[in-house]
């Protein structure tokens, strides 16, 4: 799904959801079925909350690119987990 005709538009879609929140996308590769990501999340906002907003808003508007303006319900872009570990960059 990743490697298809989105691959072109996740990458810029991820940064752009990213800035809403001052959320710093340090590095990412786009995988097959995944993506991998270190992100600098500002302390005012949990992971989970910036995993979810992130996931949430690009799926949005990964969504009305593909499918445009048609009303979507039922579809799910993301899986619902995800991975995560922590370190420090500094």
């Amino acid at each position: 799904m990743l490697y298809g005709r989105v691959k072109k538009h996740v990458g810029e879609v991820i940064r752009e959801v990213c800035r809403q929140r001052g959320i710093e996308l340090v590095e990412g590769h786009l995988m097959p079925d995944h993506i991998h990501m270190c992100v600098s999340i500002p302390p005012k906002h949990s992971v989970a909350f910036a995993i979810g907003f992130i996931k949430g808003k690009s799926a949005v508007r990964i969504h009305r690119q593909i499918l445009g303006n048609k009303k979507v319900t039922g579809l799910h872009f993301w899986s619902r987990g995800y991975c995560l570990s922590t370190g420090w960059i500094g």
